[in-house]
This record gives C-alpha cells, structure tokens and sequence, in this order.
C-alpha cells in the first residue's frame, strides 16, 4: 500500500468512524445567544466536535434579532428567550419557530444605585421597566408582589400598565430596551435587570438585587423559561434533539449552578 492509499485509508477510516459513533454527517451548527455568558455551551460543543458535529455560538444584543436570523435560516437554532417570548413574537411577525427543550430559568430582579431597599420608595419614585410586553408583565407582577402596585385579578401571566388596579405611590415607568437596563440605572430610582444581562455587568441576582420574582416551575408553558427554538418544519430534526439531549444533563445543571451563583437556574430534570 502507497502512501497515498494509506492517507486515504486513514481518512475513510475517521470519517466512518464517526459517522458510526454518532449517526450523524459532519456537520456545522449556529446556535443564536445573547449576552456573553455561555459557559454551559462548551461541555456541549466538545462533545459534539467528538461527534463530527461543530456547534457555532453566534451572539446577539437583543431578543428581537435572534427570531428573525433563525426565520431567515441565517441560524439552525437559538437558545436565549423564553417560550412565551417565541410564541409572541411569531404570532405578530408571522414566523414559523418551536421550541423543542427547555434551558434555564433567568430570574428578573430590581436593582437600584440609590436606594438599598423597596422600603425606601417615595410617591413619584421611578422605574426602568424593558419594554418587551413578556418582561413588562414579568416586572409588572413583581411590583405586585411586593405590593408596590395592585393588578386586577384578571391580569394573567404578561399584564400591561392598564392592568395595574392602584398605584399608591403614583410611580413612573420609563420604557427601555433590556440590553439598556444598566446603563440607566443613575437615572431612575430602580431598574429591572434579568439574570443574563446582570452578570454581564458584574451583579449578583442574590446579592445585589432589592427583589427577585418567583420562578418555580418548569416546562415549556412557564412563561419564565427559557428555551432552545427551531423552526417548525425542523422540531424534530435528530440533531437538534440530540443537542436539546446535551444540554439537559448533570454536567450543564452544575455548570449552571455554579458558575452563576443563582442568576441562572436549570430548567429541567437531570
């Protein structure tokens, strides 16, 4: 045998090899994030490289812009929203998006630079609230729970300000992106900053935050969970399954548990 035959051999060989351990064909995979904080990704991404499989993280600023590149097929899947978020999105842009597995749970806490306790709120206080409607009804109902407002009993999982019922403290919502809750913060009297962008900035949702919401629960109804999103003709694809598989695993759940001190929580069974 020549050197090439062997070259070739040798080649053939892996290739097989591969395609034995893991069924599937080499292949390249964009997964859409946002924020920089993606620890959990990389026992995944090693695992699929064995596999022949490269996972790509491409990075975004916004929950807007993720929908549309995974649309317009510019991504294969995206793990950075809430299924809540999918669904609304993809009724009023017209996109054909799943989701096919749960991620984490990103808590929504109020921060403040000049008050060290909601007990110190003053009538006329202001609040930063992000203007997406999902976080808005999550902000929304944190203020209720700590009796700050009154929504109506009707007021569901995503309420609005008309939902609120009382207003004792006649406070003033000012409506900003997500990505834009720290860097307001000097101007309001406090702001609402999930999970992911506060680590961004160095915050402890434990440590740092005057309130967090209530997030118990799981599955893909629970409008605080996030999840992993297809498109609809590509939910059961058995790649993409085989990486919702990857990440719903011990090795992640510790990761997440411990490299982010409870500004994420795993949102699944392991």
């Amino acid at each position: 045998m020549n050197l090439f035959t062997k070259i070739v051999s040798a080649a053939l060989f892996t290739a097989a090899t591969l395609s034995f351990n893991s069924g599937f064909a080499a292949e390249h995979v964009k997964v859409g994030v946002v924020g920089e904080n993606n620890e959990q990704w990389k026992p995944i991404i090693e695992k699929l490289k064995n596999e022949g499989v490269t996972l790509e993280l491409v990075k975004f600023n916004d929950y807007s812009m993720p929908n549309r590149a995974l649309e317009d097929k510019e991504n294969d899947l995206h793990a950075c929203m809430t299924g809540r978020f999918l669904k609304t999105e993809s009724k009023e842009h017209g996109y054909h998006l799943t989701a096919i597995g749960t991620t984490l749970i990103a808590p929504l806490g109020i921060f403040s630079k000049k008050i060290k306790s909601l007990d110190e709120i003053k009538d006329g206080d202001t609040f930063a609230v992000p203007s997406d409607p999902i976080t808005t009804g999550r902000a929304l109902r944190l203020l209720d729970a700590k009796k700050l407002i009154t929504l109506k009993k009707d007021a569901g999982w995503t309420p609005s300000v008309k939902d609120i019922e009382k207003n004792p403290h006649k406070l003033n919502f000012y409506w900003i992106d997500p990505g834009n809750a720290y860097a307001v913060l000097d101007d309001v009297t406090a702001g609402f900053i999930n999970g992911g962008f506060a680590v961004d900035h160095g915050l402890s949702i434990k440590k740092d935050a005057l309130a967090v919401e209530n997030t118990e629960g799981w599955g893909l109804d629970n409008p605080f969970v996030n999840i992993i999103a297809a498109r609809t003709a590509d939910k059961d694809n058995k790649l993409y399954l085989h990486i919702v598989e990857l990440y719903q695993t011990k090795e992640v759940a510790d990761i997440i548990n411990e490299h982010y001190k409870g500004a994420f929580t795993p949102a699944f069974k392991y």
